[in-house]
């Protein structure tokens, strides 16, 4: 009798194990059908509001020769594009994006699409004309030849995708502090800015517009900034937990806005260990860097900002370098001791 009971308690709790596995491996399914539907659904939805927009710039990426980077650091030509003239339009934002895993370290240098560069087998011209001129590739060694930065990675991005994007994160929209009144009507390109100052909650196409505003004194140089500050708070709004939930579908949104040469084990991958080593701050720059620019204008170019090319070239490196943010450590340290030294 003592052994028929031990026999029937191992069997009820083999049929428990069984049942938990069971139970797990169920929820398991679920949650990846639901990750899977939801990255499914949402790039469908975004190619089939844009469905020509990859095919139009097809032909200026296909001879991207990427070049990584050596410290295992994540370097990427982020471009923004208007899609109305996709295929014949310059570039309305360029930036370098760098990720580095082992620090967990993020910084985003934006250049001035006006910014007067040497550009290889077409002469001195607009830095946003090298993607007319040669696609993504010649860009790519435009920026390589004039600021010795290498890029294994681009990114074009459709404008469009940018309020679609906001929206699914935040469907309630993203606090944003208005520096000033913005108001700015183009009625032949269908643009229409009409923003108040102070705290606001923008939905994705106000937050395009605080972003392209550049109908100021600062013109191009406050629209890059506002840019930045722009990406600091989708950055934020991406880690919390609602932003979190909402991946896999944003991740859809995005491919479907989007032409790169990264691949999805590629895009997950990175986006796994950005999630596991999370940035808390953006470090951005801006080029050409302050009192290293005039401007002047160019028969057949126009106006444009000349630059002390070595000065922003060696600015440009160390920012991007491993020591940047070791020696602001550094700067940092050496005046508290100073401070403590004094009292």
């Amino acid at each position: 009798m003592a052994e028929t009971r031990i026999i029937r308690k191992k069997k009820k709790k083999r049929k428990k194990v069984y049942l938990g596995v069971f139970i797990f491996l169920t929820l398991f399914c679920i949650c990846i059908a639901y990750v899977s539907n939801q990255y499914i659904q949402a790039k469908n939805k975004s190619q089939a509001q844009n469905p020509d927009w990859s095919e139009e710039i097809e032909d200026k990426s296909d001879d991207f020769k990427g070049v990584e980077s050596p410290d295992e650091k994540i370097n990427v030509l982020l471009l923004g594009i208007d899609t109305a003239e996709a295929e014949s339009s310059r570039t309305d934002t360029i930036m370098v994006a760098q990720y580095d895993p082992e620090n967990g370290t993020a910084k985003l240098a934006s250049i001035m699409r006006d910014t007067y560069v040497n550009i290889p087998g077409h002469g001195y011209n607009k830095i946003n004309a090298a993607y007319v001129f040669g696609g993504i590739e010649l860009l790519r060694q435009t920026i390589q030849q004039n600021f010795g930065i290498d890029v294994g990675y681009y990114s074009i991005v459709n404008f469009n995708g940018f309020t679609d994007v906001v929206d699914s994160l935040a469907k309630n929209g993203i606090e944003i502090d208005v520096e000033k009144r913005m108001h700015y009507v183009d009625n032949a390109g269908g643009l229409y800015i009409d923003l108040q100052p102070g705290m606001q909650t923008l939905n994705g196409e106000q937050l395009l517009h605080y972003a392209r505003f550049r109908h100021d004194s600062e013109g191009d140089f406050g629209r890059v900034r506002r840019q930045q500050q722009v990406i600091q708070a989708v950055k934020d709004e991406l880690l919390s937990v609602n932003g979190l939930l909402k991946l896999p579908e944003l991740i859809g949104t995005i491919e479907g806005y989007t032409k790169t040469n990264m691949n999805q084990g590629d895009i997950f991958g990175y986006v796994k260990e950005f999630l596991q080593n999370p940035v808390e701050d953006i470090q951005t720059l801006q080029i050409p860097v302050e009192n290293s620019y005039w401007n002047e204008r160019h028969p057949g170019i126009g106006a444009v900002l000349e630059m002390d090319e070595q000065q922003n070239r060696q600015t440009v490196q160390h920012f991007f370098s491993s020591d940047y943010v070791e020696q602001e450590e550094q700067q940092t340290t050496t005046d508290i001791s100073s401070e403590q030294a004094a009292q």
